[in-house]
């Protein structure tokens, strides 16, 4: 199912439902039908689900970097929240989210990390070699999940157009780098909110140690996770995706109503 993008001043997105608000943040290869299993089965139950178009290819060369657009994210939050939100974020989106976790913890109530960067990735490098090979490409991309056929033709080809687009292709690196250098395992322990971290067993992006280390050193948090499943849950497993987060969310809610 796909949701129609709407556009207000700045902002592009797709909003469904009524309820909590939620606000899924897709990773640098990623896009907004990434997260279409989710949007649906969280909208008919009781959520309003926000998916931003991030401006990962928007911004000037200077501020072409995961705290700028974190600060985009907060802005989008700010204007079309009241409260809190859940924040649930994929590969760099889950950074993005922990960045604006620690910058802004008034505006995120819950943050869902799923193939998360922000210690350890692996990515294309510093440069995308036989960028022109489509069969390369091809199997980069099937590399991100542990079914290959994931991997769509329609997937290949806008992973394929952006890649040798010669501007998005220096900025997709430069966002790389920059999660990359923004490692942060020293600010893990002054996140408050609860984190749940969902988890591909066969992630080959952010390995299961990553996951590992970020409930290490998160204060409050769940690990979770999904067996033959790679780096982005939601796309690969996502009834085994919504489930889990569906049962989290509502284990956070009682554990509040408690306290």
């Amino acid at each position: 199912m796909r949701f129609i993008t709407k556009k207000e001043k700045k902002f592009s997105f797709i909003e469904a439902g009524e309820g909590h608000p939620l606000v899924l943040l897709h990773g640098l290869m990623g896009g907004l039908s990434n997260f279409d299993n989710t949007v649906k089965f969280f909208s008919d139950r009781d959520y309003k689900v926000f998916v931003p178009v991030m401006p990962i290819y928007d911004l000037p060369i200077l501020n072409t970097n995961l705290t700028t657009i974190a600060k985009y994210v907060a802005k989008f939050i700010e204007e079309k929240t009241t409260e809190p939100v859940t924040v649930i974020g994929n590969s760099m989106g889950g950074h993005i989210g922990l960045i604006l976790t620690l910058a802004r913890p008034h505006l995120v109530k819950n943050l869902v990390l799923t193939g998360s960067s922000g210690l350890y990735e692996r990515t294309f490098g510093d440069s995308f070699p036989r960028k022109s090979d489509k069969e390369y490409i091809k199997k980069k991309t099937e590399e991100v999940f542990y079914d290959p056929a994931i991997a769509t033709p329609e997937l290949v080809d806008e992973v394929f157009s952006v890649v040798n687009d010669r501007m998005k292709g220096i900025k997709t690196v430069m966002l790389a780098r920059s999660a990359i250098k923004h490692n942060m395992l020293n600010d893990l322990p002054k996140i408050t909110a609860p984190v749940c971290l969902i988890w591909g067993k066969q992630d080959n992006v952010t390995p299961p140690e990553v996951a590992v280390d970020m409930h290490k050193f998160l204060p409050t948090s769940d690990l979770y996770w999904i067996e033959k499943c790679g780096h982005a849950a939601m796309m690969e497993k996502p009834n085994e995706f919504n489930e889990i987060l569906y049962e989290w969310l509502k284990k956070v809610e009682n554990k509040k109503m408690e306290v």
